[in-house]
Parts: structure tokens; sequence; C-alpha cells
């Protein structure tokens, strides 16, 4: 039997790798189109000529003071995002778990928010502030699903999760309302087009103030992931093969939060990527996170890229906010898979 399962493992190994090599090319593809959809259009030949330093003045404004960074935070963002649903999942074996429908990413909002309508000027606020405030507010949101949906000697109810983060998620957006009626219009519109999910920090210090958190908390991440497939199994038999489930649980849960709120406060409000992400790379690779987390991170990234791109295309010269995009793809997703959890 050990040598099938080997030759088994060995299979899925390799399809894994194929699966990540398949979405690294499709990233690149959508990487080149990217650069060069826009109002302004770039031909081939000028993109080139630009990327390797002989582009106009015109060209190298364009291409790397306004498309770079805006595609390089697009894919931070989807890579964060994904991974923090895929961890949500992993620890409350809820496969509809999602930093946006939990509400994780309206408390990182909301903190923002509050922030910004206390702030003399949008366009000043300190770029390296924002993740930490989104993180506060993230993580104070996360503790109280956590709080509401634990119970002694039964641990994290699936079901509890979601009903709670839901619940949480609409009295942290009513919140958000309210702030909005006492705005200035300036401060309106920027609110409104954040909430919205338009990628709004479209310079390198968005990207640097971004990069830390991921660079840090992924690795973190993939580290943990045979801890992961250890409580996918459930809490008392975690126990039983001698796992610290609460402490590991807790690391897993400060890392999903870092992460989403880190992406939040660079992104908005964009919702379904850490339920989208997870779902379409536990399809083509399985439930072991040490091939899910990393196809997670590519998955999600691929998505936000090929959304943000879209929302700059497809009504020229105005565009479409990212995440209504996912939206649009993620609402009716999320539906189907409501409906196929009850059957």
């Amino acid at each position: 039997m050990q040598p099938a399962t080997a030759q088994i493992d060995a299979r899925k190994r390799s399809r894994g790798i194929l699966v990540m090599m398949i979405l690294s090319v499709l990233i690149l593809i959508a990487f080149i189109i990217s650069m060069n959809t826009g109002y302004i259009r770039l031909s081939p030949m000028d993109l080139l000529m630009t990327l390797f330093g002989s582009g106009t003045e015109k060209q190298n404004l364009i291409l790397f003071d306004f498309r770079l960074p805006r595609i390089v935070i697009s894919l931070l963002i989807g890579a964060g995002l994904a991974v923090s649903g895929c961890i949500i999942q992993g620890i409350s074996r809820n496969a509809l778990a999602d930093p946006g429908i939990l509400g994780i990413n309206a408390g990182a909002g909301l903190m923002v928010m509050l922030f910004i309508s206390f702030y003399p000027s949008t366009a000043a606020a300190p770029v390296f502030l924002l993740p930490v405030l989104a993180l506060v507010g993230a993580s104070l949101t996360a503790a109280l699903i956590f709080v509401l949906s634990y119970k002694r000697h039964k641990g994290l109810s699936p079901i509890r999760i979601l009903l709670t983060g839901i619940a949480v998620a609409a009295g942290m957006s009513a919140a958000m309302i309210v702030l909005t009626l006492k705005l200035s219009p300036d401060k309106y519109q920027f609110v409104a087009t954040w909430l919205a999910g338009s990628i709004w920090g479209t310079n390198w210090k968005f990207v640097l103030s971004l990069l830390p958190w991921i660079v840090v908390l992924l690795p973190f991440v993939f580290y943990k992931a045979r801890v992961m497939n250890v409580l996918n199994l459930g809490e008392e038999l975690s126990i039983g093969l001698g796992a610290p489930v609460a402490r590991e649980q807790l690391k897993l849960l400060a890392a999903s939060v870092g992460l989403a709120a880190s992406c939040v406060a660079v992104s908005g409000g964009i919702g379904f990527v850490g339920l989208i992400g997870p779902h379409l790379a536990r399809r083509l690779v399985g439930p072991k996170h040490e091939m899910l987390l990393p196809t997670s991170t590519l998955a999600g990234a691929l998505l936000v890229i090929v959304a943000d791109t879209i929302g700059r295309w497809i009504l020229q010269p105005s565009e479409i906010p990212t995440g209504i995009v996912v939206a649009v793809i993620g609402a009716p997703y999320f539906l189907y898979l409501l409906a196929r959890s009850k059957s």
C-alpha cells in the first residue's frame, strides 16, 4: 500500500506544480496586457523601449509612475486576500468563510474610515500608518467574531462563525454609512471610491507600505501548512495528535487578519477574493495545504489583476472599481456554493 500511496502523492505533487506553472504564465500574460491597458495606449514596441529606458518622458510617467505600481499592488492584494481566506476556511473548516464575508475587511475599513474622517486631508494621509490602523480594526473585529462564535468544549462552530461574521459585517457597514453622512464632498468622493474597492494607492509608496506585510506573513503561513492539515481534521483529533490547537489557531488567525487588513488599507473593500481563490485552488490541487496555499496565492493574484485590467478597459476613459468587477464574478459563485452546501 505504501508504494501506491507514494505514487499517488507524487502524481498529485506533479499536478500541483503544473497548475502553479500554468497560473504563473497566465499572470505574466495578464501583467503584459495590463501594462498596455488604459486611456493612453502604448504599442508593444513603445512598451519594450520604455521598459529598457528608451521611452519618452510621457511614456515613462504612464508606465512607471501609474501603471506598474497599480499592477504590482493588484498582485500583492490578490495574493494576500486569497491566502487570508484560505487560512480562515482552514481554521473554521467552513468552505464559505472569507475575510470580506466574515466582516474582517469591514472592521479594517471602518478604522481607516474613522481616521480619514478626522484627518485634515485624504491626499496627505500617512501611507505607512494606514495598514497599522486597518490591522487594529481588523483585529478587534476578528476578536469579537471569535468570542461570539466560540463555545467551551465545542470549539469554533463553522455555522456560528459564518452567521456571526455576517451580522458583524452588517453592523460595521451601517456604521460606515453613518460616518459618510458627516463627510465633506471631497472626502465623501474618496470614501465612496474606497468602499467600492478601487485600488486607489497607485504609487510606489503604497507598494512599499504593503510589501513588508506580504513578505513576512506569506512565508510564515506556508511554513504552517502541515499544522493547517492537522487542524482540518477537527479539534478533538488534532488535540489527540498532540497539536496545540488554540495556540496555532490564534497564530494563523493573526496572520490572516494581518494579510486582510494590510490589503484592505490599500485596496478598499474588495470582497470574494478570499473565497474564490482558495476554492479554485482546492479544485485544482486538492486540500493539502502544502500545494493549496501557493496555488491560492497565484489564483488570487490572477483574479485581481484580471479584474483590475477589465475595470480599466471596459468603459474607457472611465473605469469600474476592481471590487465591483470581482463582486460580479464572486457573488454568483458564493450563491452557488451556498446552494451546494445545503444539498
